[in-house]
């Protein structure tokens, strides 16, 4: 990036501009025969070339050159011993150029055609006056700009490494910090494990042993019996299912791995599972089938979180199903009526309805859940399926 050194470089780059300003005076006054308005104009360009190194390093190449060129001309030196055309001043000057425009990221191949343009300045100067200077002096400039050229990127490449170690070790945080989170959500899903699976293989084993422990246990409290072990099974398989994708986030399983997910098609049982459980549901219209996998479990999932809370609090209260395309998107609705006996409207808050709308958010869908005018509740699901419905949909009715 091409802008002022900051600091305490920018007060010394300010010093160097200074410093060489008043040496080329100084230099040019002393050592050629030169007038003091030349003099004083050619050192400010010098001075300018070596400030815009900074900010613009080919316009400074350009004003180096130029100035040298100019100063060749119109200077004469005092002595045979004094450089010509590259005096002292112009040729570290020049040098300094080339290399801060080095370190500013100019490239090799762009330095080098500097190079050799810096060597032929030289060359058409001892051509066209032969009296003034010598070889021996282009010579000295052609070493001292080749070293500039080195020095200046030698500082550009440890520009760039210490930038890629410093951009590393920003990724490293990164990763530090997102194994540091994945280490958390296994330690919580160990913990879920630990505490939930005990509690429903508890409620599994209970209900497997009560016909046989319990003496004279009728036929329809075995078959409850029998239907709250099977869905403690079901929780306890699913609840593994989710604690595994929790504890092994970064390898995707494959798809057969975690078994087969519940869709559309599954809902006539979810409806008759919680209608056995003594709920009032009922299944309306067709259940359209055939769409991604992902709408499909969002789906199943909205209804069943949906009806887990209207079973809770709206216990004997009337529940409607309904699962409809309208359009490109799918809506998916559970209405419950007032629950005999209640007062006021059925709660709509918690954990449950945060995750439902978190999952129907990541298929760009929306949840609305609020109670009703008659005092019941309604959850609503609008989930966008575009054209991915199969022509071979089938409905399934309650």
């Amino acid at each position: 990036m091409n802008t002022w050194p900051r600091g305490r470089w920018g007060w010394a780059a300010a010093l160097g501009v200074a410093a060489l300003l008043v040496l080329t005076v100084m230099d040019l006054g002393q050592h050629y025969e030169v007038q003091l308005g030349a003099v004083l104009a050619l050192a400010m360009a010098r001075a300018l070339a070596l400030g815009l190194a900074w900010l613009r390093p080919r316009v400074a190449l350009l004003v180096s050159l130029i100035t040298t060129a100019i100063t060749a001309a119109v200077t004469t030196p005092v002595s045979s011993s004094e450089p010509w055309p590259w005096g002292t001043t112009a040729a570290f000057g020049h040098a300094f150029v080339i290399a801060i425009a080095g370190a500013r990221g100019l490239g090799r191949r762009e330095q080098l055609a500097w190079w050799v343009a810096t060597q032929a300045v030289g060359v058409v100067a001892v051509e066209l006056a032969p009296d003034r200077g010598s070889w021996r002096g282009l010579i000295t400039m052609a070493i001292l700009s080749a070293v500039a050229i080195v020095v200046g990127d030698l500082i550009h490449t440890r520009g760039q490494t210490s930038r890629r170690l410093a951009e590393q070790e920003t990724i490293t945080k990164a990763e530090r910090a997102e194994r540091e989170r994945l280490q958390e959500r296994a330690r919580i899903a160990r913990e879920l494990h630990d505490v939930v699976a005990h509690h429903l293989s508890v409620v599994v084993v209970r209900a497997d042993s009560a016909p046989h422990r319990l003496a004279d246990v009728p036929e329809d409290v075995r078959e409850e019996f029998t239907e709250i072990a099977k869905a403690a099974r079901v929780s306890l398989t699913e609840m593994r299912r989710v604690l595994r994708l929790l504890r092994e986030p970064v390898e995707q399983p494959p798809m057969g791995e975690l078994g087969p997910q519940p869709g559309l098609a599954d809902l006539a049982d979810l409806v008759e599972s919680t209608r056995r459980a003594g709920a009032e549901v009922r299944l309306t219209g067709e259940v359209a089938t055939g769409f991604d996998q992902t709408v499909e479990l969002t789906a199943y999932r909205v209804v069943q979180e949906a009806l887990s809370n209207a079973v809770r609090h709206a216990p004997h209260a009337a529940v409607e199903v309904s699962v409809k395309r309208s359009g490109d998107e799918l809506e998916v609705t559970v209405h419950n009526t007032k629950p005999p006996g209640s007062p006021t409207p059925v709660p709509g808050s918690g954990h449950g309805l945060t995750g439902m709308r978190e999952r129907v958010a990541l298929v760009e869908g929306t949840v609305s859940a609020a109670p009703t005018a008659e005092g019941g509740y309604l959850v609503q699901a609008i989930i966008p399926v575009g054209q991915e419905v199969a022509s071979g949909d089938h409905g399934h009715g309650g």
